[in-house]
């Protein structure tokens, strides 16, 4: 095995703005997980839980916060994980592309590309679509008409992009996503049947935003369904028309939101949550795995269950629960014993 190139742990503590611990000419060749690393390795440490499995880890050093005690050559930071993710970043830079257009791409009229862009076979832009600097479109994206992409934004392979989709700077769309399908729109006319309303608006998706793989956000029945800024989407989550998702959301995997709902910044929908159609909610509100939200979530509230209620009363609810079977048992006893009184009580009255 060829040797690995080592760097200092004091270069990598500048690297994250971090203080060393011990040794800051500590020799650090690659970044691993606690149980994984080895000789040589940095690993972190973000709860304090974590703390016996370092003790038996090879690592020659860790990232920690400042509350937590070292038992080896440390860089100190703020936030650990964030620390980590920066040092993985440098340790593993993605893989520098040679820009160019494959002969297969299919290019259709008055398309517009800007400079460095990498376009992967049997890529189809349409008519009208432009095409930022250092862009990179992996095989079987298709872009439709009308479209935009602004620079440095990736898309994996067999993303699909209907007509009039915007895509800001350093956006991330993996494999199988689709954005700008026709939103979920039908009446019932007198026959009966279901008559399909067409839906004339746009999806827009802000800057450093990433979509996961087969995420389905559909296009707005009039003006526009829309992603804000930095907000980061799992999984097969589908996004119904005329949504608006705030600046810096998480949306977990098989998260549903039905259309016209509006989220605030910094929310929190956990796996499988689902929300109604004309939902609002606020800012930092976080709701957790498989909820149903019904009705408006105020901000910095944490909701649960289906229907959502606040989260500190669902877990009492489920505490009880268990015990209902019993519960009954005793109402119905104390019932009996009532109206035994009771009747003894009107005896009385009566002689």
């Amino acid at each position: 095995m060829a040797d690995r190139t080592h760097h200092t742990l004091g270069a990598l503590a500048t690297l994250v703005d971090g203080e060393v611990e011990g040794d800051p000419t500590v020799g650090i060749a690659g970044i691993a997980g606690i149980t994984d690393a080895g000789a040589g390795d940095i690993t972190f440490v973000a709860q304090r839980k974590y703390l016996r499995a370092l003790k038996t880890s090879q690592a020659s050093a860790v990232i920690l916060d400042r509350s937590l005690p070292a038992d080896r050559p440390a860089i100190r930071v703020a936030q650990p994980y964030q620390a980590f993710a920066t040092l993985l970043t440098f340790f593993h830079p993605r893989p520098q592309l040679q820009p160019g257009i494959h002969t297969s791409v299919a290019l259709g009229q008055r398309v517009r590309l800007g400079q460095d862009v990498t376009l992967f076979p049997f890529v189809t832009l349409g008519d009208d679509v432009s095409i930022g600097d250092r862009v990179v479109l992996h095989p079987g994206v298709c872009v439709g008409v009308g479209s935009s992409i602004e620079a440095d934004t990736v898309l994996y392979a067999n993303v699909t992009l209907y007509d009039r989709v915007a895509v800001g700077r350093r956006v991330i769309i993996h494999a199988g996503a689709v954005l700008g399908a026709d939103g979920f729109g039908y009446a019932q006319g007198s026959d009966g049947r279901h008559h399909k309303i067409p839906q004339v608006g746009g999806v827009r998706v802000e800057d450093d935003v990433e979509i996961g793989a087969n995420v389905c956000i559909d296009r707005a029945t009039l003006g526009e369904t829309l992603i804000r800024r930095g907000s980061k989407i799992d999984n097969l989550v589908h996004v119904a028309h005329n949504v608006e998702v705030g600046e810096d959301n998480l949306l977990l995997a098989q998260v549903g939101i039905s259309g016209s709902c509006r989220l605030g910044a910094h929310v929190t929908l956990a796996g499988q949550v689902g929300l109604r159609d004309h939902v609002q909610i606020g800012d930092h509100a976080t709701v957790i795995a498989q909820s149903g939200i019904a009705q408006d979530v105020q901000s910095r509230t944490v909701m649960s269950g289906t229907p959502a209620i606040p989260h500190n009363l669902w877990r009492r609810v489920q505490a009880a629960t268990p015990r209902l079977p019993e519960l009954l048992r005793t109402v119905a006893a104390l019932e009996e014993r009532l109206a035994t009184l009771e009747a003894r009580q009107i005896g009385v009255e009566r002689e």
